[in-house]
């Protein structure tokens, strides 16, 4: 389902105005997305869409996201950080 240039467009997409993001994102995809099943490769890839403004005090925990599916894929890229 994810084409080469899929993934490609995806890890573009991975880059953001804010570096907090950024950091977040990137290495995500690179150590995880493969991990994911196909549904919630999809629900990252709508997370991408996202305005960064929302991504950030959703993944900074200042606001809850409403969306259950985006809320779940939040906490578990959040889960792969490694303070």
């Amino acid at each position: 389902m994810f084409t080469a240039k899929r993934l490609a467009r995806l890890k573009w997409a991975c880059r953001r105005g804010m570096l907090e993001l950024d950091v977040l994102f990137l290495p995500f995809v690179e150590q995880a997305f493969d991990d994911l099943n196909d549904g919630e490769k999809v629900t990252f890839e709508r997370l991408l869409t996202c305005d960064d403004p929302d991504l950030f005090a959703w993944f900074m925990g200042h606001q809850k996201c409403n969306d259950p599916d985006l809320a779940a894929m939040v906490q578990r890229v959040l889960s792969r950080v490694k303070v």
